[in-house]
């Protein structure tokens, strides 16, 4: 399991270095879901989990977890607009806006397709193996730490901040349902619509600008 966190976590940084729409860019986004997912199957069952009915039994969660990742975009999108919007934490606009090239100038089917394959390679991997190692108790901090960690490798503040937040939130789920399917179809809701509206969101708002204040100033 730690060779296989290793070795995703830097052919992750290793995409985000890559020319947007290269196919050295595609590649190695496919490396990387292959290697959670891999990984994430060779620790052995991992359980779908479960929801009570109002009839008394139990079925797969679906509706409650693809409505919990359209809010987490929508609130996504709120942060996104006020940040650009307002111009503060600047950092964080010109990250988000790095990142989103791969969105805007790549193959749409070919960047939606490596970005639900890793979705769902992710779950398996952190909410699925990770989260079974580690006892009941701190499952939810240290399968999220984890996750931060190999987000780290991206040298993104944009996509690390994501990542504790969205990962605490999949964790979460994973300990409220008892297993992965929830936060799969939460993490892939969320990663579709990320992919197809925020550039478009953002498109009527100016970046911030990288000037410096005192250059501002002078003018």
């Amino acid at each position: 399991m730690a060779g296989a966190s290793v070795a995703g976590a830097g052919l992750l940084g290793a995409s985000l270095a890559a020319e947007p729409d290269s196919p050295r860019f595609y590649l190695l986004t496919l490396g990387v879901a292959g290697t959670w997912l891999v990984g994430g199957l060779k620790s052995g069952p991992l359980h779908l989990g479960r929801v009570d009915t109002e009839e008394g039994g139990q079925c797969r969660p679906v509706t409650a977890p693809l409505a919990t990742g359209v809010v987490a975009f929508g609130a996504f999108v709120a942060v996104a607009l006020a940040i650009r919007r307002f111009r503060f934490l600047g950092f964080l606009d010109e990250a988000l806006t790095s990142v989103l090239r791969y969105a805007t100038r790549g193959s749409g089917p070919l960047v939606l397709a490596t970005a639900l394959a890793n979705g769902v390679g992710e779950e398996v991997f952190f909410r699925g193996a990770v989260y079974n190692a580690i006892g009941r108790r701190r499952a939810v901090p240290v399968s999220t730490a984890v996750y931060v960690a190999a987000s780290s490798a991206t040298r993104n503040p944009a996509l690390v901040l994501a990542s504790a937040v969205m990962g605490t939130l999949f964790a979460v789920q994973r300990r409220i349902y008892g297993g992965i399917q929830a936060p799969i179809l939460t993490h892939l809701t969320w990663s579709a619509l990320m992919l197809r509206y925020l550039p478009k969101a953002l498109r009527f708002l100016p970046e911030t600008s990288r000037e410096p204040a005192a250059g501002r100033r002078g003018r």
